[in-house]
């Protein structure tokens, strides 16, 4: 099977009220797109994803993404999207309704794995309420909910059957399900999740976002270190030269700050300190750049799919003093962890001239880091 996805995206969603179509709009800290693509793009089953826009709305496509323009139905967009992935070498296709934001990597395994012997298969959920009649706002009637299921996406199919019965089908359809059976093709039933809702109405994204909310993964960690002063001219904080009439002492640069953060990063994801990923007693390391530590750190956290979400540090130290460098420290390591400079906080404060801070034989640093994975 060699299988890719069709993502949905072309309509113009009026019934989820004025605004922008909901596909672009705000959910739980990304766009309704971003969820549903994403839900793919993780999917080590997954060839390709081509999505089907509205022409207006290109601009909105991430830099990357491969799309082709929609009708004035969704019946039309379906189609061009089956057409432009004729001649791409793919079995199998997944179609799904990027309004569905909250799709599950289970929902779309088990679609796909219904295909490896069937040609159509799609998620539902048997219909387990009471079903009405209804007119003027009066039951006039009941009807029996057996056998009935409530339909969602991604609906799969072989690409070349259900290329075939869009072709021959006239008129619009509830969904592709509806054109693949009145072709002829058997579509087998997977099991599909409450929390599959398809975006209609305004009142949906408040559900949505408690569903995308309620599954992140957020870590914290704190890091804590010391570095005695000794002879020098300047110290390194935070990325950051500050002239003074010692330096700091350490097997690295001594940058407290930095090490501090990055200890804090390591902790958040359980994965020790800076001496177990960079051992003092490896020679290599010695004097070397603290950047180097962070660097690592960060690009640690994004391959265990994590965003740093933010970073506080705190100087402890009576002299130099912190306040003129902070900006500067915090643009630095804004530049080397990748995120933006409202995320990272440097402040300092003093010891009230207690303890070792107190006495000026040298500077403490604290930081806690903030992990998120959605």
């Amino acid at each position: 099977m060699k299988t890719a996805v069709l993502l949905v995206a072309a309509g113009r969603g009026t019934r989820a009220g004025a605004g922008q179509p909901k596909q672009w709009r705000a959910l739980a800290g990304k766009r309704v797109f971003d969820w549903s693509y994403a839900a793919f793009s993780q999917n080590p089953h997954i060839a390709h994803i081509l999505t089907v826009i509205h022409p207006d709305d290109t601009a909105h496509l991430p830099a990357g993404v491969e799309f082709v323009h929609g009708g004035t139905t969704r019946t039309a967009s379906v189609r061009a999207g089956l057409e432009a992935l004729e001649t791409e070498g793919f079995s199998h296709v997944l179609i799904h309704d990027a309004a569905r934001a909250c799709v599950s990597p289970e929902v779309i395994s088990g679609v796909i794995e219904a295909l490896k012997n069937k040609d159509a298969a799609a998620p539902a959920l048997p219909v387990t309420d009471a079903l009405w009649h209804g007119d003027n706002e009066c039951v006039t009637g009941t009807h029996s909910r057996e056998g009935l299921y409530r339909a969602q996406t991604p609906q799969g199919f072989s690409l070349p059957a259900i290329l075939a019965a869009h072709r021959a089908h006239k008129g619009e359809a509830l969904d592709d399900v509806e054109i693949a059976r009145a072709a002829g093709l058997d579509v087998s039933i997977t099991l599909g999740d409450e929390d599959n809702l398809k975006l209609t109405h305004a009142g949906d994204f408040a559900r949505a976002e408690r569903i995308l909310r309620g599954s992140m993964d957020i870590r914290l960690g704190n890091g804590f270190d010391v570095h005695a002063f000794t002879a020098g001219d300047h110290v390194v904080l935070c990325g950051v030269n500050i002239p003074h009439s010692k330096a700091l002492l350490g097997h690295s640069d001594a940058d407290v700050g930095m090490h501090a953060i990055t200890d804090a990063l390591y902790g958040a994801m359980a994965e020790g300190d800076i001496g177990r990923h960079f051992p003092p007693s490896d020679p290599q390391w010695k004097g070397a750049a603290s950047h180097i530590f962070l660097e690592h750190a960060c690009a640690l956290a994004r391959s265990m799919g994590y965003t740093i979400s933010n970073i506080d540090c705190t100087l402890v130290c009576e002299q130099p003093k912190i306040g003129p460098h902070a900006s500067a420290m915090q643009t630095e390591l804004s530049r080397i962890m990748g995120i933006e400079p409202s995320r990272i906080s440097v402040k300092a404060t003093t010891s009230e001239r207690l303890g070792f801070t107190g006495r000026e034989e040298g500077i403490a640093a604290l930081a806690t880091a903030t992990l998120v994975k959605t």
